[in-house]
């Protein structure tokens, strides 16, 4: 199956135009900007006919999926990156036979992802009306239908800020609006530890127990701090994995004694294994509520039980996507702080309802080891299906070298004779890169660290990128020769 049958509808849909004329630093930087603030209002925006309320339930798909439930950004990048993960599983299936290294059914694949893009928009933005309180101003179907309608004008205006920072500003949309709620939740709960702000108990603050002293003081107030120093650690550990790289020579064809290497970066697919793992288990999680209703029994036990158990305050506590999801509670949040937390980990269980089986007890302590696990295989998963679907195999690099008047020195003119020199790299660092920011996120979460293992995680790779195009765009204006050469 083609695409072509779409191209009626993608030719209708509206799109940002390139600029006729490549922005400034400066005008990126204000594009980059403005988009930011545009966000932010976005963030504090509540639909007509939603009831004002905090949901810390799915704080972390909330950081994770730059969303905030309730506002106009319910449903954050989620339908952005969950129509790329469809596309990119349908052509490494088979399913759609595209030739992506073709300009034209390149641009045919991204339309077709914007388009499914806003259809989920509008999918996603209706069950998301089942966690909100709703004023029924218009009844209750009615009411739903119109804060839906809201929230996916708030998806798709998402989608557009993404465009225009593509185009006009630097990196990505995605990557602003999971760094910008991120560095908020980094920032409110920095000022948590301080002070107990944000509803962090006055027993986890740092200035508890410096202020009653004694003898425990300051390694009690280290331990406060534990979230805040993990915090850090997996930042510092994120930026240096960025700088770890792999380079091969290469020489231009015509230009004897010019060249150059190519770099292949330890974390070769950045934060997109992450990413879309995430925004994998979101969907799980949706569907799992959308089957919550159903009652399908299977070995004696309800299907919709097997795959998530929710509590009376609608969390997920229970079943299959239990297991593989960061449902942790926060040491920040705990009364005692990280001992009392420890002490849950190794002594507390949830029941999970195995078909024939029945009721079965999983300590917490399995629960942290299979999502720490699960999430390094996502990752992996994902990291590999990107590769394939957005050129970066590596015959899709060999053949972009090639094409330019690169080759390695030494070896034949060939392509083959590149593609068979990026293969013994560019394969195995996918898959261990992938595995690696998998681990650490998850090393993150089981620690407690502010903003969330992923969030922290994400947001280093994405500023580490955004200060590379920042540095590469200055030196383009320095040497507008260098634009001219690399095809700017």
């Amino acid at each position: 199956m083609n695409l072509d049958f779409l191209k009626p509808v993608i030719d209708r849909l509206p799109e940002v135009r390139l600029p006729l004329i490549q922005p400034t630093l400066n005008e990126r930087l204000m594009y980059t900007a403005g988009v930011l603030v545009l966000f932010f209002v976005m963030y504090h925006i509540y639909p007509v006919g939603v009831v004002i309320s905090t949901d810390t339930k799915t704080e972390f798909l909330q950081l994770v999926l730059a969303s905030k439930i309730g506002s106009l950004i319910t449903t954050g990048i989620g339908p952005i990156v969950l129509a790329s993960i469809f596309l990119q599983l349908f052509v490494g299936a088979k399913i759609i036979d595209i030739d992506l290294s073709v300009p034209r059914n390149k641009a045919m694949f991204h339309g077709a992802q914007k388009l499914l893009a806003i259809i989920l928009a509008f999918f996603e933005a209706y069950i998301y009306t089942n966690m909100m309180t709703l004023d029924p101003l218009w009844g209750d179907i009615g009411t739903r239908v119109i804060v839906a309608l809201q929230v996916a004008l708030g998806s798709i205006l998402l989608l557009y800020f993404d465009e225009v920072i593509s185009k006009y500003g630097i990196g990505s949309g995605i990557g602003l609006f999971i760094a910008g709620g991120v560095a908020l939740a980094v920032v409110s709960g920095f000022v948590g530890i301080l002070t107990g702000f944000g509803g962090i108990p006055q027993s986890n603050t740092l200035v508890y127990h410096l202020m009653e002293g004694g003898a425990n003081a300051i390694p009690s107030a280290i331990i406060a701090l534990s979230p805040l120093l993990a915090t850090l650690l997996v930042f510092a550990a994120s930026v240096y994995a960025e700088g770890i790289k792999v380079e091969v020579p290469l020489a231009f064809e015509r230009a004897r004694g010019y060249g150059g290497r190519f770099p292949i970066k330890f974390l070769y697919t950045s934060n997109m294994p992450v990413i879309l793992a995430f925004a994998f288990l979101s969907s799980m999680q949706l569907f799992g509520r959308f089957l919550s209703g159903i009652d399908f029994q299977f070995g004696g036990v309800s299907v919709a039980s097997f795959l998530a158990g929710y509590d009376p305050t609608g969390r997920l506590a229970g079943g299959l996507l239990y297991l593989i999801s960061p449902n942790f509670p926060s040491p920040l949040a705990i009364a005692g702080g990280m001992p009392v937390y420890i002490n849950l980990m190794l002594t507390s269980s949830q029941t999970l309802l195995v078909p024939f089986m029945g009721a079965v007890l999983v300590p917490e302590s399995v629960h942290a080891l299979i999502y720490a696990l699960s999430l390094c295989i996502f990752s992996i998963i994902f990291g590999w299906l990107w590769t394939e679907t957005s050129g970066m195999t590596a015959r899709d690099v060999a053949n972009q070298l090639k094409n330019v008047g690169l080759s390695v020195p030494g070896f034949r003119r060939d392509p083959r004779m590149i593609e068979s020199i990026l293969s013994k790299y560019i394969p195995v660092i996918t898959v261990v890169g992938s595995g690696f920011v998998g681990l650490l996120a998850a090393f993150a979460d089981l620690t407690g660290a502010i903003g969330t293992g992923t969030g922290i995680l994400l947001t280093a790779g994405i500023l580490y990128r955004i200060y590379e195009e920042m540095e590469s765009r200055q030196m383009f204006e320095l040497y507008p020769a260098l634009k001219n050469m690399v095809g700017e």
